[in-house]
């Protein structure tokens, strides 16, 4: 009776014992499971934040490739801007020596155009002087005069009271044409228009033109002069001469 008391008492001490390292072992294996998804938090959470850093990894690499690729693109269209430039610098230097070749050439024209300008109006000149080698220009004779009398008559009267010789040895001088010039008289000028004489002998020109460098002719009381008949052109470059030589012996006296 005794045993089985203490048979009971040893089961019941056994299951006691047993209930409480089953109680030890369940908490341990509740700390146990905490610990483990504790574990697989923070192993998640790592995961996690590795996946974000290689996403963050990726994104860097991506865009310093971005980058570069850009920085390549930029760098390319700026050595094709620095080739485009120094082709046009090239073109425009080139097209430059071409104007200005050009331009010597048309300058060479132009002068040589000049020259031949120059020739052709000094040959104009010269023939026109020639034209006119049989001509006198009667200057300074009064616009009345030739009112009253023709001017054939008129140089007649000038010849035979300046220089009688020639009448003397030639009898009437013969006149081609005579008349003023120029032809229509402008009521704004106080000077007489010149009167032109075309002879019809040139060594009678002559005579009258030499007589008329040793002494002043004279009509009718008034001075006169007689000078050979020029081009305009050349009257202008006598007039432009003597201007000048007067301006020289002006500042010599």
């Amino acid at each position: 009776m005794q045993f089985k008391t203490q048979l009971r008492e040893a089961e019941d001490n056994w299951e006691k014992n047993l209930k409480t390292k089953i109680s030890h072992l369940e908490t341990e294996n509740s700390v146990l499971k905490a610990k483990i998804n504790q574990l697989e938090n923070e192993a998640k959470e790592m995961k996690d934040e590795a996946k974000q850093m290689k996403d963050e990894v990726k994104k860097m690499k991506d865009d310093l490739q971005r980058k570069s690729n850009q920085k390549e693109k930029d760098d390319q269209k700026t050595k094709d801007e620095i080739l485009s430039l120094r082709t046009r610098i090239q073109q425009l230097e080139s097209s430059d020596l071409t104007r200005q070749q050009d331009t010597i050439k048309q300058n060479q024209k132009n002068e040589k155009i000049e020259e031949n300008m120059k020739h052709l109006i000094h040959k104009t000149e010269d023939l026109e002087n020639r034209s006119r080698r049989d001509n006198l220009r009667i200057i300074g004779l009064p616009e009345d005069h030739d009112k009253r009398t023709s001017l054939d008559i008129i140089l007649q009267e000038i010849i035979k009271e300046n220089c009688p010789k020639i009448l003397e040895q030639e009898g009437k001088v013969e006149i081609d044409r005579i008349h003023r010039s120029p032809p229509v008289l402008n009521p704004q000028l106080t000077a007489p228009r010149n009167v032109i004489a075309k002879f019809k002998n040139y060594q009678t020109k002559e005579k009258i033109l030499q007589a008329a460098k040793k002494k002043s002719f004279r009509y009718q009381g008034t001075t006169v002069r007689i000078t050979q008949d020029l081009a305009a052109s050349t009257l202008k470059k006598k007039k432009k001469k003597q201007k000048n030589t007067n301006k020289i012996l002006f500042h010599i006296a």
